[in-house]
């Protein structure tokens, strides 16, 4: 017989027992009172009922207080076992229960049975859900996740970043990220930068990055990806940073792939172009004053053509050096008055066919600049070839060029033309990007700005731009005195200082580990 039957005979007999005991009495005091005395019947029948109301009453308090005490054994319980109760409600004591103990001893034990294996699931999850090695979502996420400590170690890297670095998940886990992740990106807003400025100023910081380049070893495909960073710090599970990175490999690499063909094919143009530009040379050499205006006008505007088409073959061939990292610029101690009026003096021609003046003024007592004449005669080209390009009806271009107050050689180009909006300017440096609004308009390639952004980064410098929509636009760039870089002569066996014009920027971390 189980323990329920028991309480459950118990109760019965002891309600028949009260019940029973309750009608002998009455009925043997009615016999007795109404057999022995004078008294009314009615009166003695009035009385007894309410004894029996009394009596009744009475019971009722004491049988309920015997029924309740399992369930209120069982009540005490739950509540001492429920979350944030424990300290409130004691345990129900089993040994002052006289009714039903074995029962509730054994529901009891039925309870704290079931919460010690509800605590130990939670448990399981929260140590599941801290333990990204045992998260399914961590796991099982299709792209590459790598999540670092404080000190930049890898704790986890799911899967697909193992897949895709061609490095089993269990050898990439404890190791330095800069020594798994060989990134290189097209600016110095690089990864590691962008940490170590986010430690010392935020608590918690997101970043992504576009077209980001991983180097991978054992004759594993190079990637190409854009890069996504979260940084939680102090984080209580000692993951303070998370890395994800999008796959676009085919997009870039087409983007490449396109550049390096063309550069194929515009490189088979610099023999015809050099044929021509010497012949019209030699026209405007022999033939000045012996022709009419109208001929002399129409040589001008051939020998500007050949002089755009020339900066047109070296600005698409010298992308492809920098994006195959092959461009080197041999820095040497230049007057830049001298430098900035030569080139200036190239580009008149072009402007003056457009209808343009160029009005340049150079600051007095300039210090000596270190630079690649040939590649700095490049970035004034392309930016003063801009603002002819999108000058609109002004006739002037400034060109100034003074002495910062950090000691920098400053040179800016400014125009009253067109103007960019500023919801372009973002993306002004980057290969190929051409404002939507004036393309079909406006001829180029959207190379100038990002060839030029690589070789005054490559020179230490700076190139910047402020414009406003239809009010025009002013780019400048800063070169660094030579002094500045004499320090690298004397550290070095060499006696030139040799820079590349790479374009892709590897993690410095990488290089201090």
């Amino acid at each position: 017989m189980d323990h329920l039957q028991q309480v459950l005979q118990y109760f019965r007999r002891y309600l028949f027992l009260v019940v029973f005991i309750e009608n002998v009495v009455l009925v043997t005091g009615y016999w007795y009172l109404s057999s022995r005395t004078d008294l009314n019947p009615l009166l003695i029948l009035a009385g007894f009922l309410g004894v029996a109301l009394l009596f009744s009453w009475l019971f009722m308090f004491k049988a309920s207080d015997r029924l309740i005490q399992p369930l209120r054994a069982l009540w005490q319980a739950i509540l001492h076992l429920s979350p944030g109760d424990q300290q409130l409600v004691p345990p129900p004591d089993l040994q002052k229960l006289r009714v039903g103990r074995e029962l509730v001893a054994n529901l009891t034990g039925q309870i704290y049975q079931l919460t010690s294996v509800a605590d130990r699931v939670a448990s399981n999850v929260r140590q599941e859900g801290s333990d990204l090695r045992r998260n399914f979502i961590a796991n099982n996420l299709p792209l590459p996740l790598f999540v670092l400590d404080a000190t930049e170690t890898i704790r986890f890297a799911n899967e697909a970043a193992a897949q895709y670095i061609g490095i089993a998940s269990a050898d990439l886990v404890g190791k330095n990220v800069y020594m798994v992740l060989d990134m290189s990106f097209p600016n110095e807003d690089t990864f590691d930068v962008w940490l170590k400025s986010a430690k010392t100023k935020n608590a918690t910081a997101t970043k992504s990055w576009e077209r980001v380049r991983l180097n991978v070893r054992d004759n594993h495909p190079t990637r190409l990806f854009d890069l996504a960073g979260y940084y939680n710090k102090d984080n209580s599970q000692k993951a303070e940073t998370m890395l994800v990175l999008f796959d676009h490999t085919k997009q870039y690499s087409q983007d490449e792939q396109a550049v390096s063909f063309i550069a194929l094919s515009v490189h088979e143009l610099r023999t015809p172009l050099t044929l021509l530009r010497g012949y019209i040379e030699v026209f405007e050499e022999e033939l000045t004053g012996k022709i009419d205006p109208e001929l002399a006008d129409f040589m001008q505007k051939m020998s500007a053509t050949a002089q755009q088409l020339t900066a047109f073959v070296n600005n698409i061939l010298n992308v492809a050096r920098v994006d195959n990292d092959q461009l080197e610029l041999q820095l040497q101690s230049e007057d830049w008055s001298i430098v900035l009026t030569s080139s200036i003096d190239n580009l008149d021609l072009r402007a003056k066919v457009r209808g343009i003046t160029l009005e340049h003024t150079i600051a007095p007592g300039l210090p000596p600049v270190g630079v690649d004449r040939l590649s700095i005669h490049e970035v004034i080209n392309n930016l003063v070839d801009n603002a002819i390009k999108y000058s609109g009806t002004s006739k002037v271009i400034k060109i100034d060029s003074h002495l910062t107050p950090d000691g920098l050689v400053e040179t800016t180009v400014q125009d009253s033309g067109l103007g960019i909006s500023s919801s372009i300017m973002p993306n002004l440096f980057t290969k190929f990007y051409r404002d939507h609004r004036n393309r079909a308009q406006i001829g180029g390639t959207g190379l100038g700005l990002y060839l030029s952004n690589a070789i005054v980064t490559a020179h230490g410098g700076h190139l910047w731009v402020r414009s406003k929509l239809g009010e025009g636009s002013t780019f400048g760039f800063t070169l660094l005195p030579y002094s500045r870089l004499a320090d690298e002569v004397k550290n070095s066996d060499n006696k030139e200082i040799v820079r590349g014009a790479h374009g892709w920027i590897k993690n410095h971390s990488l290089y201090r580990r």
